[in-house]
């Protein structure tokens, strides 16, 4: 089956040169301020790598929070407290068996 769209005329454009730094009064292409939160150096600021941390400790805290409600999470609590209550019973026969 034919294409019956029709086919686009090329357009007429100009070409414009890209814009030259004027390197010859010495001041050189103008520098990129650096970002808020980080200095001349490139080196982040301690509030910024504060909230960072602080907002990592939540986002942990709250995965932590989700993953315990799961009831996967709750049958391995409910093997641990079987594990331990048998290491218990098994240590308190050592200890009776040595007569302590």
């Amino acid at each position: 089956m034919p294409d019956s769209s029709p086919t686009p005329e090329p357009m007429d454009a100009e070409i414009v040169p890209d814009p030259v730094p004027d390197t010859a009064a010495g001041a050189g292409p103008t520098p990129i301020p650096p970002a808020p939160d980080y200095d001349e150096r490139g080196v982040p600021g301690f509030d910024y790598v504060r909230a960072r941390i602080e907002g990592r400790f939540a986002t942990s805290l709250g995965t932590t929070e989700l993953a315990a409600d799961t009831p996967e999470s709750r049958s391995l609590d409910e093997q641990e407290a079987e594990r331990d209550k048998a290491a218990k019973s098994k240590l308190d026969e050592i200890r009776r068996s040595l007569g302590r």
